[in-house]
């Protein structure tokens, strides 16, 4: 009722079930996991939550419950066996078990067509999912120690039967069928016969996305069916261009200490400026900044004009619920910051808990349920942190990750600087350039984000079945590995288990905590193979060129050798090196392509 609330507030009303028949076009803008309850038995379906922009700027929301599942494989002739017991055991839990042939890459031969049946066990909702794989992945774990033992014993006796060479025979057959180490009893030995658990990991929402086709930045119909039924989707295949959702960037300026960091906990937020659709904002807190400040231009370049309607409040407390209201009354969809993860939106939360604010509350921000809550996330607006882009995506390097580097670096322009240090008395002494200060960073954000980060995000959110918040922030590699999983879908293949490190290893007898280097990342490096008919501007370093020339002697002398082949038995070695001469040459003489 609480998150209703917010969405709500911020505009996306539920599309009314009591109009059968009613149709709505919209720009999906975002999508979350939900529990829908049913009103007569109070069971709970897990649904996703889809987030539209009609054309007219009005927003909308739709639920769409879908079963939750994952597989199991089970041993062969033990189907039956495993099905009734999980039933039985599970019987308000399980919705339904599905005989599913799968194609299985780790089958020998598997590209022959091969496939392997797995049971699809299907759930109500997420909570009842977690419940049956509480039980069932630990007894995977154990039966998979179990053949692993079993194989290295068979084949150290393998090798002792061999050595023995007929001196003695080994009596065969233990007894238990070839079951790979079954119980052969008691209430639970079914269990043995699970032999892999697969695809139990994967996010509701994702699971859905994957299987419906369904993303985020495409536009669909909506059809309201009347009664208990889900609202239809299907795709708007005549709009193609994006929606045109209200963004919003902000930034807040804080008192601080000298040489100190400011702290939440005691020094208050003395400016709050934000942008949305090219109009600016700035709240004054009275109460540090020394003078009213009236409305100004802030305009870095003529591209990037920047109009400032300025809020002089009495205090912090009247700062923070200037904000809170502006950002009700405006109703973004997407709010923008540069590093808000970290500072912003937690520096904003404490300091409205000391006036007695709930930031989701009052706003509908809170750190994220998962990741130890490293994410501040709205259930209806994105939260685009563009730093999370900058480290990504951006080429830039390391030590021009800061706000103003990037400024100069994609927006070209020299951005306003004021010394950290001075901030606090600038506030006091010349309250007009600290609030030019305070604008610069959010006309920066704004345009940043315009220029590259959302396109860039939400046309990457049309191919990857997550949330626009995810696909930010996610690694590289857990972006290929959700494409891949559509394809595999696509392709029914089993999707297989995460590589997970083995808590065991060690190196030379001390016990290893990590097996790869602390704090490592994948980063986009800028290299790669160009296409001729897309236009790519080179600049080329003539130096460099020479070197490769002086060197050409040297270089090709290591290869001939490198290859086998005697330098004194070339016979084209002249003809070849005029060649290579000749090329680098014309990239010196044009180092400009």
């Amino acid at each position: 009722a609480e998150t209703d609330r917010i969405d709500a507030v911020f505009g996306y009303e539920q599309i009314d079930k009591l109009q059968e028949g009613v149709e709505r076009v919209g720009w999906c803008t975002n999508m979350r996991t939900v529990v829908l309850e049913d009103e007569p038995g109070g069971a709970q379906r897990a649904a996703v939550e889809y987030y539209f922009l009609a054309p007219d700027g009005s927003g909308f929301k739709c639920a769409q419950p879908q079963p939750a599942y994952f597989y199991i494989a089970v041993a062969k002739n033990h189907e039956s066996e495993v099905d009734t017991s999980l039933r039985r055991k599970f019987p308000a839990q399980i919705l339904d078990v599905v005989y599913t042939p799968k194609e299985d890459l780790a089958l020998i031969n598997h590209l022959s067509g091969l496939t392997k049946t797995y049971l699809m066990l299907s759930f109500r909702n997420t909570r009842d999912l977690m419940e049956v794989r509480k039980l069932l992945l630990p007894a995977v774990q154990r039966n998979r120690a179990k053949r692993d033992a079993s194989a290295a014993y068979a084949t150290d006796l393998t090798a002792t039967n061999a050595a023995s060479a007929g001196a003695f025979s080994v009596g065969g057959g233990s007894g238990d069928g070839g079951g790979g180490g079954r119980s052969g009893g008691g209430a639970e030995s079914w269990l043995d016969s699970v032999e892999d658990i697969r695809e139990y990991d994967v996010p509701y929402h994702q699971r859905i996305a994957i299987d419906t086709g369904r993303r985020v930045g495409k536009w669909y119909t909506v059809r309201e069916e009347g009664g208990e039924r889900a609202p239809s989707l299907t795709p708007c295949e005549e709009r193609k261009a994006f929606g045109e959702p209200r963004v919003l960037a902000f930034d807040i300026e804080c008192v601080k200490q000298p040489l100190k960091f400011p702290d939440a906990s005691v020094d208050p937020v003395m400016m709050i400026s934000y942008m949305m659709d090219g109009v600016g904002y700035l709240i004054i807190n009275r109460e540090v900044v020394s003078e009213d400040i009236a409305d100004f231009d802030y305009n870095p370049k003529p591209d990037f004009p920047g109009p400032f309607s300025i809020f002089n409040e009495q205090n912090e407390e009247m700062t923070l619920r200037r904000f809170f209201g502006h950002l009700r009354q405006l109703q973004p969809h997407v709010i923008v910051t540069y590093n808000g993860d970290n500072f912003d939106w937690p520096y904003i939360d404490k300091r409205a808990q000391h006036f007695g604010m709930n930031l989701k509350v009052e706003v509908g921000f809170a750190p994220s349920t998962g990741d130890n809550g490293a994410y501040y996330v709205s259930t209806c607006m994105t939260h685009i942190d563009c730093i999370h882009w900058v480290k990504r995506d951006s080429y830039l390097p390391a030590g021009s990750h800061g706000l103003k580097a990037v400024c100069r670096a994609k927006l070209g322009y020299d951005p306003l600087e004021i010394d950290p240090e001075q901030m606090t008395r600038f506030a006091i002494e010349q309250p007009q350039l600290m609030s030019s200060y305070s604008v610069s960073d959010a006309v920066a954000t704004y345009y940043l984000y315009m220029k590259y980060v959302h396109g860039f995000i939400f046309s990457l959110a049309t191919v990857i079945p997550m949330s626009p918040d995810e696909v930010l922030r996610k690694g590289s590699g857990t972006l290929c590995e959700s494409l891949l999983m559509v394809e595999a879908y696509a392709a029914n293949v089993i999707c297989p288990n995460k590589q997970v490190d083995d808590m065991c290893a060690s190196h030379e007898g001390s016990l290893l905590e990590s097996e790869t280097y602390v704090g490592g990342h994948v980063e986009c490096l800028q290299t790669g193979i160009y296409r001729n008919d897309i236009p790519v501007k080179f600049k080329l370093v003539p130096a460099a060129l020479q070197g490769l020339i002086d060197r050409l002697d040297e270089t090709l002398a290591y290869q001939i050798e490198l290859d086998g082949v005697e330098l004194s038995s070339v016979t084209n070695y002249d003809e070849v090196k005029g060649q290579i001469v000749e090329q680098l040459e014309a990239l010196r003489d044009d180092p400009n392509q």
